[in-house]
């Protein structure tokens, strides 16, 4: 048995799956195996992950569409691996990224969350300007709720011990496993990390060094925020019984948080309505974000305030970078 299963959800991406397979197969660590999960792919995915199965460290599962959270968890019903990493098919690992998290929770029994910083890269993989730099020590459910310091989907490295706590068969379904909550297509990551962190004692840590590379696709950021808004409120209903005093003294603090980072998608997406808009009503629900970092959240204000005076109407241009939370 492979000591880490890394898991590929794949739909329609046949424009980067190669160069995310061929990154995770140069991994520096010895033992382990890919899983890609084809979710209903229609373009040349399923004939690109073919290729690569003629490796035999690679595995393909094919399923009906079922969203990023369903290919995950078909992904961790299919794994043999002691630790589960996951990367998205468009994102990439640095070559020493197994290796490094391998060993953090080889020396850290109570570590369950590994995970680490991501450089941003734009559609053509170039570099781009701006990190995710997370906390890595000190991280409580506090501040995951507020800050989400894992980041992204393809940062962290997580004990199957964990995913085993937390599994659940869903009424709607009580056949199969969940780990993440299928009914969620956006906020699925913050909805699993904040479960954890709330219904297990497992510790969440990270380490140093820019160990994913997280691609950012252009245009369209700001679009979403409603959706995502409202995901990210839904998750908050859900959750709230678990540990209702939590989240009555956290939600307006973290709300605030999510709401100023929505504001700074669409600040790189150069829309200031909607900027302007999300900003003031962080603002308006905590002045935390103001308190902790008020460089970034006065730098997001004006830039928001720019953006609406220059233009009433959301441009086309290209955003810069995926804003760090």
């Amino acid at each position: 048995m492979p000591l880490a299963s890394i898991i590929v959800p794949a739909f329609n991406v046949e424009a980067t799956l190669a160069e995310t397979l061929t990154a995770l197969l140069a991994q520096t660590h010895p033992d382990f195996e890919i899983i890609v999960v084809d979710d209903g792919s229609t373009d040349r995915t399923p004939m690109i992950a073919r290729r690569f199965a003629r490796d035999a460290r690679v595995r393909i599962v094919r399923q009906a569409n079922r969203g990023l959270a369903g290919a995950r968890n078909s992904g961790i019903e299919a794994a043999r691996g002691e630790i589960i990493g996951f990367c998205d098919a468009d994102d990439l690992w640095h070559p020493e990224k197994l290796a490094r998290h391998a060993a953090h929770l080889a020396a850290n029994p109570s570590v369950g969350i590994s995970y680490s910083g991501s450089a941003l890269i734009d559609e053509a993989s170039r570099p781009l300007r701006t990190a995710q730099r997370p906390r890595l020590t000190g991280v409580d459910a506090s501040l995951i709720f507020k800050r989400n310091p894992v980041g992204n989907g393809s940062a962290p490295v997580i004990r199957r011990a964990v995913f085993d706590e937390i599994a659940y068969a869903p009424r709607q379904e009580p056949t199969r496993t969940w780990y993440f909550d299928e009914t969620f297509r956006q906020s699925e990551d913050i909805e699993c990390w904040l479960r954890i962190a709330l219904s297990t004692t497992w510790r969440f840590e990270g380490i140093e060094g820019l160990l994913t590379r997280y691609r950012v696709n252009a245009g369209g950021l700001s679009a979403n925020t409603e959706r995502q808004l409202a995901a990210w409120e839904r998750m908050v209903q859900k959750l709230a019984p678990l540990n209702p005093a939590f989240f009555e003294v956290n939600t307006p603090a973290a709300r605030a948080y999510q709401l100023r980072y929505l504001a700074r998608r669409a600040v790189s997406d150069r829309d200031g309505q909607r900027a302007d808009r999300l900003i003031r009503a962080a603002l308006a629900n905590s002045r935390l974000p103001l308190l902790e970092e008020p460089g970034k959240t006065l730098i997001t204000l004006a830039a928001a305030l720019a953006l609406r005076l220059m233009s009433p109407r959301r441009g086309s241009a290209t955003p810069a970078a995926e804003p760090a939370r």
